[in-house]
This record gives C-alpha cells, sequence and structure tokens, in this order.
C-alpha cells in the first residue's frame, strides 16, 4: 500500500441528548478518528470508539491514543503493508487494546479500498445493498414520546438498556405502548450467579434475546443461564476477539453473537467471526457504540455479509447528533439504511467540520 502519513484526530461530538445506561451518563461523544492518506491524496477513515471511562471495556480514549500514537502505528510504518490483513501479525505483538487497533486497521481498509476503486462492502464479500435499522434506547424518562418517533423512521428492533432491579418495570413500559414492538434487553454485565432465578422471569415477556447478563469472559454462567432460559442470550463485551466468540459457541453459553468491530479488534476478525458462526449455523448482529458516520459506515459493510440476519444498532446520523462529520449523512428509509457503495467506505467527510470538532492532532510523515 501507498502510505505517505498518518494523523490522529481527538474529536468531540456534541450529543442530542443524554445517553444513559446503569453505567452513568454521557453527555458528549469524544472519538479518535485515524486518517491515513497516501501520496496521491486519497484518505482513509478509521473510528476509535473507546469511552472516556473504562466502565464497557478496559479502554479509553486516552489509553487508546497513547497505544497508538507510541506504539502501533511507528509500528506498522517502520513495516511494508501490502494489504490491511497484513497489520494484523504486526498487532499481535501487543496485548489487548482492540478498539485502538481497530481504528488503525479501519483507515488502511478504507484507503486500499480507495486505492482499488472497490467498496468495502464488495470486497469482504457484501451481498445486500440494503440492511435494516435497529434502536438503542438508554434509560430515559419520556419513552412514549421516543419510541413514537423511532417508530417512525420504521426501526425493525429495540434494545433496552435496563437497570438491575427495574427490568420488569422499563419492558412493561415499553410493551404498554406497543404490545407487537421487536424488543430485547441489555444487561452489560450487571448480574451474577444469585440473580439467575430473577432473569429466568424475563421469559415471559418472549423478548429477541437478552444481551450479556454476566460479566465479560464468564461462559460458565451464561451457559447455566441459557440452559435454562427460552430467552435466547447473546454475547457482547464476553467476545473480545475470534477465540472468545468460538468459545461461546463450543460452551453453548449463548445462541446469538454481537459483533463489534472495533470490541473484538478490527475488521478482518469480524469478518472470521461471521464466517464462523455463519458455519455453526448462529446468527450474528451488527452492534454500535454511538459512533460518528465513519465508523457507522464500516458498520454497514460489515453488516452487508450474509449471516446478519437480526438487525443491528443500525442507525441514521443524526440519531445521536445535530450534525454528523460525514456530509451528507446516512439516512434510514422506512427501517432501511442503504450500503453505501462508493469506493471505501463509500462517504465523504466534511473536512471543515471535522476540524472544528477536533481538540488535538498529532500526525506521523513516513
Amino acid at each position: 500500500m501507498n502510505i505517505d502519513r498518518i494523523t490522529l484526530r481527538k474529536i468531540i461530538l456534541p450529543l442530542k441528548s443524554p445517553f444513559v445506561t446503569h453505567h452513568g451518563r454521557l453527555e458528549e461523544r469524544p472519538l479518535i478518528i485515524v486518517e491515513t492518506r497516501d501520496g496521491d491524496g486519497r484518505v482513509g477513515y478509521g473510528e476509535v470508539t473507546a469511552f472516556p471511562t473504562p466502565f464497557y471495556t478496559s479502554e479509553t480514549i486516552h489509553t487508546a491514543w497513547y497505544v497508538l500514537q507510541e506504539l502501533l502505528i511507528p509500528s506498522i510504518l517502520s513495516k511494508n503493508v501490502h494489504h490491511p490483513k497484513d497489520i494484523g501479525p504486526i498487532m499481535e505483538g501487543f496485548q489487548g487494546h482492540p478498539m485502538a487497533k481497530s481504528g488503525l486497521e479501519g483507515s488502511l481498509w478504507d484507503l486500499y479500498c480507495k486505492q482499488e476503486e472497490v467498496s468495502l462492502s464488495q470486497l469482504i464479500g457484501g451481498t445486500r445493498k440494503f440492511v435494516t435499522a435497529g434502536a438503542v434506547i438508554s434509560l430515559r424518562d419520556d419513552m412514549e414520546s421516543y419510541i413514537h418517533d423511532l417508530k417512525k423512521d420504521g426501526y425493525h428492533r429495540y434494545k433496552l438498556k435496563v437497570k438491575k432491579g427495574y427490568e420488569h418495570e422499563t419492558i412493561e413500559t415499553v410493551q404498554a405502548i406497543d404490545p407487537d414492538l421487536p424488543i430485547m434487553i441489555d444487561a452489560n454485565g450487571q448480574y451474577d450467579a444469585k440473580d439467575i432465578d430473577h432473569l429466568k422471569s424475563l421469559d415471559q415477556y418472549g423478548l429477541m434475546m437478552l444481551e450479556q447478563p454476566f460479566a465479560p469472559g464468564d461462559f460458565y454462567l451464561h451457559r447455566e443461564l441459557q440452559k435454562n432460559l427460552q430467552t435466547p442470550l447473546c454475547l457482547d463485551e464476553s467476545v473480545s476477539g475470534f477465540h472468545d466468540a468460538v468459545q461461546g459457541v463450543q460452551l453453548e453459553s449463548c445462541q446469538i453473537i454481537n459483533v463489534k468491530i472495533s470490541r473484538v479488534g478490527g475488521l478482518k476478525a469480524a469478518i472470521q467471526i461471521h464466517d464462523y458462526c455463519k458455519r455453526k449455523g448462529f446468527p450474528v448482529w451488527c452492534g454500535g457504540m454511538v459512533e460518528s458516520g465513519i465508523s457507522k459506515a464500516h458498520n454497514l459493510a460489515l453488516a452487508s455479509l450474509p449471516n446478519f440476519t437480526i438487525p443491528g444498532d443500525l442507525s441514521g446520523s443524526l440519531r445521536y447528533f445535530e450534525k454528523d462529520i460525514i456530509n451528507p449523512g446516512i439516512q434510514i428509509n422506512k427501517g432501511q439504511i442503504e450500503v453505501p457503495q462508493g469506493p471505501g467506505i463509500g462517504v465523504d467527510v466534511d473536512e471543515e467540520y471535522l476540524h472544528h470538532v477536533t481538540c488535538e492532532a498529532y500526525t506521523f510523515s513516513v
């Protein structure tokens, strides 16, 4: 690959309204944008979706910036990279930090596709031109009006963030608004062994799935619950790479896997998980991270693969932000989102606005 320089940008995007989970409240969204440029003026964009504090995984925006600046980017620039897949073995020399690795790898996928004049979806074998959208609903008071607005856009799946001890109340509130709404709940690992009987009581609601009730990496408890639960379990935080997905399937700890490019360490690993689950007959869906249009475009390419049969955390550009850093933004139409077909991730970055929301930048030259 022709690589001339790599720029890191730390940006902050204002949120339309706070995103609230049992972990806390997010008022604005800090992100790291990775720009990889070649000598002919093409730019590949990746995004690091870690949060400000380590409530979701051990990574944060601050640790990702350090790892990219001090370790990953210097290592990549010291080698000959012919394809985005080539950087996997280089980055394996550094333990952990999948979100930092994913942001860097994503910029290379975008640039490589632009150099080859092919869309990312086409390059990885995507079969869908449109994908179905799914909404994530954080803890909030204005549930009825909020769901009414989401229904107007035609979302096909509604993921409810819940707080331990208030799950029945949250589910029943939503079902009272619309009893036919396809809903699931996301537990974000807040339960333990003594909660198994309580979680079994959720079977009565006919949920699409229960996502990550136990701590990340606890395949045993997920297996014990799934054996005694009709509702399918879905693993999220437990799957930080391909090997974790294999364990979840082989140990029968779940029936569904949520694939997030950033959480599993990049697109290469996400594709491996998709292909393995397809062979094993396990459905997958594409998770989101309250991200900008750059990351959303990467997600749309991934979700165009054939085994992404469940609506993911896929939404339009204005779902969380008054203004996105891509222009025009990603649009949702009757619950469907078009997979970009232009070269690379297929969207144009609003460089003026990107510079406006940048609070720190650092450039590496070859």
